[in-house]
């Protein structure tokens, strides 16, 4: 049985976005020492905005220890900050949507992330940074927020 092309391309695409945005560890300190398995950890992660050229986001994350934390079965808490600062020209795209998930990092084996979401507040001309800790089943108040007003980059 062959596959239409249509569906192996939709399937590629798919898997695409599903990949999403990967952060690069910048660091991690040590909160807590543990006698067996990984220390309580703070790490510290960046990423860049996919479709806005010149902004780069931080987010700490606590990252929990122990032998569940070292065999990645510990649900890390909700406890996150972030900075977004604008860090070359930015260049918006034609269309910008009110709402877009920029970053996602599951923080549990199930159901359980951190989530970025930008948001445009057109009539200030900021780009607004909302991290959110996203639980299915129960939800999770923890948030923290940044914001980049789009202003011109050097000596322009």
């Amino acid at each position: 049985m062959e596959i239409p092309w249509h569906r192996v391309a939709s399937l590629a695409l798919l898997l695409f976005c599903a990949a999403g945005v990967r952060a690069e560890q910048v660091a991690c300190v040590t909160t807590a020492w543990k006698l067996i398995g990984s220390n309580h950890r703070i790490c510290v992660e960046a990423f860049h905005d996919p479709k806005v050229p010149g902004v780069t986001c931080h987010v700490s994350q606590a990252r929990t220890g122990g032998v569940a934390g070292s065999f990645g079965l510990a649900q890390d808490p909700s406890e996150f900050s972030l900075a977004c600062r604008q860090t070359g020209p930015i260049v918006l795209p034609e269309k910008l949507g009110k709402d877009e998930t920029v970053f996602a990092e599951d923080t549990s084996i199930l159901f359980k992330e951190t989530r970025v979401v930008r948001l445009w507040d057109e009539k200030n001309r900021v780009l607004v940074y909302l991290a959110i800790s996203r639980k299915l089943i129960e939800g999770a108040p923890a948030s923290s927020i940044s914001t980049v007003p789009v202003m011109p980059w050097g000596g322009r």
